[in-house]
């Protein structure tokens, strides 16, 4: 029997496959039309550095880059420029390392909510155009696209971060449960289609933990979750490396909790409000997580969303918005003004939040950070990593202790500290430049005008006009 089908039917379906190819590629922005700074020797004069691992801001600051890498870093009148070198007089800016976004979806939600949209392309280039330059997804609605993205991106072709690969959800519906011989032989698959960590979801029950959790560290992966059936310090003493968002989604303080299931939100959020963050229960959890060395990835840009009566959509969201999702997004807005019962309860438990990173952060905790775009569509990529920079000093933490937060401690988690994170000598030069002084106000984080991406300059102007209303089609 022939495995080729000759038929008119199956030779059409393959013209159809070309043509949406095509499109498609003729869609795809090029890499170099977004380059605004290269070559193989750059000098970053006078330039005030945030280094990343959480010193003092340091001001007249020049930074060489040879071939990609930071070769040199230092105050201006010890660092000398190289006669060859493109020289930048940044005067009135700062340099500060790339963010390193840990919960950074390639895809975007929007309808309230209610649609998940692919945004591989446009999210990619947002993510770089505000300084993200790596991400780990945290979850994926399609591998394959994701794959084909990074692939894209290491090659050249197109523009955008560096991507740690991670898993589908490792989820099943209420009441049911995995085959722990089709799920490890589903984990081994990833493993050998590049994915490095793995996303499992709210309904994973105690005992699947185990077996999960094995399978992803045989093969050398490391576990994050969105926990629920189970709670944080279970899910700790089942091995898990990282846990997401933080106390506001751990369901072990709920007075009515079972055993394995996943109460609801409404259910439990109400009540988590008034547990006291430095009570005995919450501090041992916490203790817990820092003794198994479990990170927790801080989202406070998706929870500050849920404020519908005092939120405010980023303003650069209307550009890069489709119309229809703009408009889903004011009607969100205008929604949970009209009956802000709700948005009251997670005011209280953005403060909590807030506070339990504090704590976990005070006890030696590794607190990492994440946009999540997901929710109704309050946040984005790149501008809501931006804005959770912002929230983390907001709570409490210096500018440098949040941009370290932002950079090196996911370096860190991922292990490519050595590489990337902070900006020192021999380090990659991914190094983003801003105008105006975060360490002073941390809201010109925002004001990002180039990225170096391994000593490549890229445009961020140019990088969100590109996705000009794309986002959410």
């Amino acid at each position: 029997m022939s495995l080729v089908n000759d038929s008119p039917l199956c030779n059409g379906c393959l013209l159809l496959l070309l043509i949406v190819l095509l499109v498609a590629s003729c869609k795809q922005r090029s890499a170099s039309e977004f380059v605004s700074v290269k070559g193989p020797l750059i000098a970053l004069t006078r330039v005030r550095v945030i280094d990343g691992a959480g010193s003092s801001a340091k001001d007249d600051q020049t930074i060489i880059i040879d071939s990609g890498r930071i070769t040199a870093i230092g105050p201006a009148s010890e660092v000398a420029v190289p006669a060859s070198a493109t020289t930048l007089d940044l005067s009135g800016h700062t340099a500060l390392p790339g963010l390193v976004g840990m919960h950074n979806h390639l895809f975007y939600s929007t309808d309230g909510g209610a649609r998940d949209v692919l945004a591989t392309d446009s999210f990619a280039l947002l993510y770089l155009a505000a300084g993200v330059t790596t991400i780990r997804t945290a979850g994926t609605l399609n591998l394959g696209r994701d794959i084909a993205t990074k692939k894209s991106i290491d090659d050249g072709v197109s523009a955008g971060p560096k991507i740690h690969l991670s898993s589908p959800y490792v989820e099943h519906a209420a009441g049911q449960r995995f085959d722990p011989e089709k799920i490890t032989d589903q984990i081994n698959e990833w493993a050998d289609q590049g994915v490095t960590s793995l996303k499992i979801y709210e309904h994973v029950t105690r005992a699947e933990f185990g077996v999960v959790i094995d399978a992803a560290h045989k093969r050398g992966l490391k576990v994050t979750g969105h926990v629920c059936a189970v709670g944080f310090t279970v899910a700790a003493q089942a091995g898990i490396d990282n846990l997401e968002h933080g106390l506001a989604v751990d369901t072990e303080f709920f007075s009515r909790k079972k055993v394995d299931e996943c109460p609801t939100g409404n259910e439990w959020v109400p009540e988590l409000t008034r547990v006291d963050v430095r009570s005995e229960p919450v501090q041992k959890m916490i203790q817990e997580l820092v003794r198994r060395r479990v990170a927790v990835t801080s989202t406070l840009a998706i929870f500050e969303s849920f404020l519908a009566d005092k939120f405010q959509l980023d303003p650069r969201m209307r550009e890069v918005l489709s119309e229809d999702a703009y408009n889903d997004c004011v009607a969100e807005i205008e929604e949970g003004k009209a009956d802000p019962r709700w948005s009251r309860i997670w005011e209280v438990m953005l403060k909590k939040e807030m506070q339990f990173e504090r704590e976990f952060v005070n006890a030696g905790g590794l607190l990492m950070t994440g946009v999540d775009p997901t929710g109704w569509g309050g946040v984005v990529a790149g501008f809501g990593d931006q804005r959770g920079v912002e929230l983390l000093v907001a709570a409490g933490f210096t500018p440098e202790e949040a941009i370290r937060i932002a950079t090196l401690n996911g370096a860190t988690f991922l292990g490519n500290a050595d590489r990337i994170g902070t900006l020192a000598a021999g380090k990659q030069a991914d190094v983003v430049i801003v105008r105006g002084n975060p360490a002073a106000n941390i809201a010109d984080i925002r004001n990002v005008t180039v990225v170096f991406k391994d000593g490549v300059g890229y445009d961020s102007a140019k990088l969100i006009e590109s996705v000009r209303g794309l986002v959410g089609e």
